[in-house]
């Protein structure tokens, strides 16, 4: 059973990912319950689209926020991605639950060397546990997600490559993710581009 691959739309149309389900992990429910209106996760377009219009597709990300933190994740478990796509996008929808969910992300990375992947993530802590104690593949560009909105990290922290701010209206003048397509734009999936990236509040 291979885990399930999301044809995305909107900006990301063009582009395949590997999504979870951000509606049973607990790290993204206690950041969307904080009650801090200054923490984007309390705006989260994830969890607003699969409670509305995107409800249809819980079960493939709740299929893969399962197997993705299993230690039985094997070879059999990885997807194969079409040839036209050169960039996947980790984690449109979801985010890292466990150290073993980020190990099983690097062997699905490790077997495709020709795909870029990009990782947005706000876990420090799981990145520090688990690239503390192996490589990060060179076809792997990983992109911390401020959890704070306009208080932009302008120092990519250690194993990342990228950092990715998102910004109220009153910041216009900084914004380099706006209204574009990603697949065009790919600032978020090539390492020779910005490192520091800046997105008005959806």
């Amino acid at each position: 059973m291979k885990i399930k691959i999301s044809e995305m739309s909107g900006k990301l149309k063009g582009i395949q990912a590997i999504n979870t389900n951000p509606l049973s992990n607990l790290f993204c429910q206690s950041m969307n319950a904080s009650g801090n209106d200054n923490c984007i996760c309390t705006h989260c377009y994830s969890c607003s689209m699969l409670l509305a219009y995107r409800k249809n597709c819980i079960p493939s990300f709740e299929y893969n926020s399962f197997h993705l933190r299993q230690d039985s994740f094997n070879e059999n478990d990885i997807p194969k991605f079409n040839k036209k796509n050169d960039i996947i996008r980790l984690h449109a929808y979801g985010e890292l639950q466990n150290a073993t969910h980020m190990k099983n992300l690097l062997k699905i990375v490790e077997v495709s060397p020709e795909k870029t992947f990009s990782l947005y993530t706000k876990r420090l802590d799981i990145i520090n546990d688990v690239l503390g104690i192996t490589q990060t593949p060179s076809n792997l560009i990983l992109v911390f997600s401020n959890p704070l909105i306009d208080a932009p990290i302008l120092v990519v922290p250690k194993y990342f490559h990228k950092v990715f701010n998102v910004l109220r209206a009153t910041n216009l003048n900084k914004i380099n993710c706006g209204s574009k397509n990603c697949n065009s734009c790919r600032n978020c999936y090539d390492k020779t581009k910005t490192n520091i990236l800046y997105e008005m509040i959806k």
